[in-house]
């Protein structure tokens, strides 16, 4: 029996430095997420990140200003796009969350108790990534040898360029801008380190991260965050006829230390008004669902610097989060999946 597994991130369970420190510790730990040797991350992590207690009740500040009185927005949200996915989905649909409560196990054993051997493993970024999909699809198989080893994974790749997402995505932004009329439409994506990019180059020589590598054909595209990301945005733009003048691309979140992706949002945010853009609209394709990043980073902390700079008018566009097309996108892979029509996605 076929039946699908949708995961995304995770979150704490509350808003609370109590609930805040062990989530954070289970994600920061992630060999995929900080790809360090493990005395060095333990070091970083638990010896100086989660040490001090400000640093815990600031993380958990920005959880509380964006938090719902049903519980995690991203949690709400994601449950919601499962519940419109199962009734349109020709097999059983259960969630997951890579860290925190509702883990792969709790997703795989519901599953396991309803026959379900062969499973579809669904992540729910559109871009391929060392801290996102590889560790769900690292975490599930570790799991599965030591708890399920009678199923059968099949792994939903990377969506960033499949003619059904790039029209949900681009429908669900042009209806986000819907009233707002717009200086300049930033696309703005999470950040990785540039280290990342490089050790998911397949062919360990394609990616310079410059100006030519993501858009000259290569085997690395397929596991090139950085291309990826600039490929939605091009597919986006190209489909809602959006002037090249009109829009740009940066990367968020980035940590201290490294060098991250770039150019990085806050940087380019602060700097628009001095260029004549008083009227910023933003989307976050890099999420699927609403979450921290995209509504307290976002639509909180970037609005607020970007009208301390001079903006007058600043709009976070939505995610996908559970809109009507995108769940019928995802009901229509996983069913030409489980009737074995074609290759999923």
């Amino acid at each position: 029996m076929k039946g699908v597994l949708l995961v995304n991130l995770g979150s704490p369970d509350s808003p609370t430095a109590k609930d805040v420190k062990p989530y954070l510790d289970e994600f920061l730990m992630d060999k995929y997420v900080i790809d360090v040797p493990f005395l060095v991350r333990a070091l970083v992590v638990r010896g100086i990140i989660l040490t001090f207690r400000k640093r815990q009740e600031s993380s958990a500040e920005a959880y509380e200003k964006i938090w719902w009185e049903e519980g995690s927005p991203l949690i709400v949200l994601s449950k919601r796009l499962q519940d419109k996915v199962a009734p349109l989905s020709d097999v059983p649909v259960s969630l997951a969350m890579r860290y925190g409560s509702l883990s792969i196990e709790e997703g795989l054993q519901k599953l396991s108790d309803k026959g379900v051997t062969d499973v579809l493993l669904f992540p729910l970024y559109p871009q391929y990534a060392m801290a996102s999909t590889l560790t769900i699809l690292v975490k599930a198989e570790e799991i599965r040898k030591k708890k399920f080893p009678h199923m059968r994974f099949t792994d939903v790749p990377a969506f960033y360029n499949k003619p059904d997402y790039i029209k949900a995505l681009a429908n669900s932004i042009k209806k986000g801008l819907e009233g707002f009329e717009y200086d300049h439409l930033l696309f703005s994506y999470h950040g990785i380190p540039e280290r990342h990019i490089r050790k998911t180059d397949v062919t360990k020589s394609h990616c310079k991260i410059n100006g030519t590598c993501c858009v000259t054909e290569s085997a690395a595209h397929q596991f090139c965050y950085r291309h990826q990301c600039y490929e939605t945005t091009r597919l986006v733009v190209e489909q809602l006829g959006i002037p090249k003048d009109k829009y740009s691309q940066t990367f968020q979140s980035r940590l201290s230390g490294d060098k991250w992706l770039d150019p990085y949002t806050d940087v380019e945010v602060n700097a628009m008004p001095a260029k004549g853009i008083k009227k910023l609209a933003v989307v976050t394709p890099a999420f699927v669902s609403d979450c921290l990043e995209t509504l307290e980073e976002i639509a909180m902390r970037a609005k607020e610097d970007f009208e301390e700079n001079g903006g007058t008018d600043f709009h976070a566009v939505p995610c996908l989060n559970d809109g009507d097309e995108w769940a019928g996108v995802m009901a229509n892979w996983i069913n030409q999946w489980a009737n074995a029509e074609i290759p999923v996605a």
